[in-house]
């Protein structure tokens, strides 16, 4: 958004979603227009009476949507793609309007897969990922904040670390991970004697967290961070850790390439195992090591925290910046530029010269 903003000052955002989901609170706070169709993210696939409302739902968000893009006129429109992206890619092929779909995951999930048809082109983030869509897909990475001009010391200062300690990130994604809080509560206490932790639980964890903080001797009690989220300042600990340890989103891989930053990835086990296919790419390049989530206890996180000492360590923050494409977001820009004017679409070779550019130019 910072992109199409910097780049396009007149430019008007809205934002169409669904029901139920984080974008009620997260859209409005980032002063964006918000609207909403009748159908609902599905969450999952439990017999309900919303086995039969689902369909009549999403039925019903076709003519809604094209009344709504009717009334807007929108240039471009630009999707995660999926369930809730049906009635809107359908109305805006109806309408002629060009889209845009960008999908994270090297496997897509179906619903990606039915409404990528209505796109009138796709971006992914991984090369794999092509084969799964139809033409044209483009490899631009993910859209990411600006993350390679930032200052260590300047980040730990903004979060208030230790400067002369190595630090450990420990982020499950959008949702608290109870396998890696549990194995936080049997690793704190010989972690804190070696290394500062910034520890980023979900909000159903955190008084959890702050309870273990409150366990802890006084004099280590200050290198044990818990946050529920971090929001604005998650930039700041991603600059400022020396090693994470995470689930395999597409967005964390794609941050903590860019940072150079090394990673212990535990994928989510399910949904098609899709997180295990993201953190192949680093994984191989060798800036992350995987750990599958029954094999992730305190131990695990010992041994990360013995990674911090390695040399090794400096050797996959070099492989971590290698396959970053901090340019993401431009290269995706540079194509809903490109479908918005109706010209012709940008090589892929012009895309690959963008995602090496930093975000922030």
């Amino acid at each position: 958004m910072t992109q199409l903003q910097t780049r396009l000052p007149d430019l008007e955002l809205r934002w169409l979603g669904g029901h139920r989901g984080l974008e009620a609170d997260i859209v409005p706070a980032a002063d964006l227009s918000l609207d909403r169709l009748w159908l609902r993210s599905l969450r999952s696939v439990d017999a309900s009476i919303n086995t039969i409302l689902d369909p009549l739902r999403l039925a019903a968000s076709v003519p809604q949507a094209i009344v709504k893009l009717l009334r807007w006129r929108p240039d471009v429109i630009y999707t995660t793609g999926g369930y809730v992206a049906i009635p809107v890619l359908a109305a805006a092929a109806l309408l002629r309007i060009p889209a845009l779909l960008w999908e994270g995951n090297q496997v897509p999930g179906r619903s990606v897969r039915l409404s990528a048809r209505l796109a009138t082109a796709r971006a992914v983030s991984y090369p794999a990922t092509r084969q799964h869509l139809p033409a044209p897909t483009f490899v631009t990475g993910t859209p990411i904040r600006d993350l390679e001009s930032g200052d260590p010391a300047a980040a730990r200062a903004r979060l208030d670390l230790p400067a002369d300690v190595p630090v450990l990130l420990l982020f499950g994604g959008s949702q608290s991970v109870r396998r890696l809080n549990e194995a936080m509560a049997d690793a704190i206490a010989d972690l804190v004697e070696r290394c500062t932790v910034v520890h980023i639980t979900g909000p159903s964890a955190i008084v959890e967290a702050e309870v273990l903080r409150a366990s802890l001797p006084v004099a280590q009690q200050a290198r044990y961070r818990p946050y529920a989220f971090l929001h604005e300042d998650m930039d700041a600990a991603l600059i400022a850790a020396d090693l994470l340890v995470g689930r395999a989103g597409s967005s964390t891989l794609a941050e903590a390439a860019a940072a150079g930053l090394p990673m212990i990835v535990v994928p989510y086990p399910h949904a098609a195992a899709h997180q295990k296919a993201n953190a192949a790419e680093m994984v191989e390049a060798g800036a992350a090591q995987l750990v599958d989530d029954g094999d992730l206890d305190g131990d695990t996180l010992r041994q990360a925290c013995d990674l911090l000492f390695d040399a090794r360590l400096a050797e996959m923050s070099a492989a971590a910046r290698e396959v970053g494409r901090p340019g993401s977001a431009l290269a995706s820009v540079r194509l809903l530029e490109t479908l918005a004017s109706r010209g012709p679409l940008p090589t892929q070779e012009e895309l690959d010269a963008a995602t090496r550019e930093v975000t922030g130019t």
